[in-house]
């Protein structure tokens, strides 16, 4: 496990939509990223994150790493009691689907519905899982409670290939202003239920035909389009803890991409309560 200690940083981004300069009288805002796990470039993504975050944000990131590349990657800091309570909002980064301890997992959520906001990216979504997890889980569940906290259920994903974004809710403070566009190749997670998100941007991917194992393919194949939502907004628990979530974010250029950061920045915002109804941030939040 590695704790990357706060960095000051005066550099701003290209293309930002917050021209707002942070107000000393302001405190920052304390944002951790945890992440590590399976199948990502976590060591690169999360100082794309640090640096795209700082450069926009009134904001102290702090980055929870841990190194273990596999799906059993687990971190010291949700072990510490009140784990949470320096920190204004918590982004889950990790790909940790194979921890399936219902202690360790409510100890995190545990967190969140007292009230700890949360912003969740890509592989969060397939964290945490047990039991017949690829079946839509039952709310209330042993095992419904991550998905709960996401707002929606997923399961898996499709090749990768470009994802057209749509954001169809054009009137919320997170995408007001923001524009549709088209990833570079990206994973495109399905939607096997929504229980209480607030879906705000869907995704079209086209998928080439392929063979089956041992198969040919047919002459006349055809792509197939497949549809999901891949950004969207929930509120967790008894206090109605703001959680925002997005799917995309598989690879190092798209998590470093501007529209990428502005979406990921709006969401924080949102979910500490730092966003107007015009999508800027209040004033001292922004740069």
């Amino acid at each position: 496990m590695k704790l990357f200690l706060p960095l000051a940083t005066l550099a701003l981004a290209g293309g930002l939509f917050f021209l707002q300069a942070a107000d000393n009288t302001v405190k920052p805002l304390r944002v951790l990223i945890v992440a590590g796990g399976c199948c990502h470039e976590y060591d690169k993504q999360t100082m794309a994150l640090k640096e795209g975050l700082e450069s926009r944000l009134n904001a102290i990131v702090d980055v929870a790493y841990n190194p273990d590349k596999t799906t059993k990657a687990t971190f010291e800091i949700y072990k510490a009691k009140d784990w949470s309570k320096d920190f204004d909002i918590i982004v889950h980064d990790e790909c940790s689907a194979d921890v399936t301890d219902p202690a360790y997992v409510n100890a995190i959520l545990d967190a969140h519905k007292a009230g700890k906001p949360a912003v969740n990216l890509h592989c969060a979504m397939h964290s945490y899982r047990w039991g017949n997890f690829r079946e839509a889980v039952k709310p209330g569940a042993d095992n419904a409670g991550w998905y709960e906290m996401l707002g929606i259920q997923s399961t898996g994903h499709g090749p990768q290939q470009p994802i057209s974004i749509t954001f169809t809710d054009k009137t919320h403070p997170i995408t007001q202003g923001l524009e549709d566009w088209t990833t570079i190749n990206e994973e495109l997670y399905n939607n096997i239920q929504i229980l209480t998100g607030k879906p705000l941007a869907t995704g079209v991917q086209i998928v080439p035909p392929k063979a089956k194992k041992g198969e040919t393919l047919p002459p006349d194949a055809k792509p197939t389009k497949a549809t999901a939502v891949v950004a969207w907004t929930n509120e967790f628990g008894p206090n109605k803890t703001k959680i925002f979530s997005t799917t995309i974010g598989h690879n190092t250029a798209t998590v470093s991409d501007a529209r990428y950061l502005n979406l990921i920045t709006r969401g924080i915002l949102w979910a500490t309560g730092h966003l107007n109804g015009n999508g800027q941030p209040e004033q001292g939040y922004g740069k």
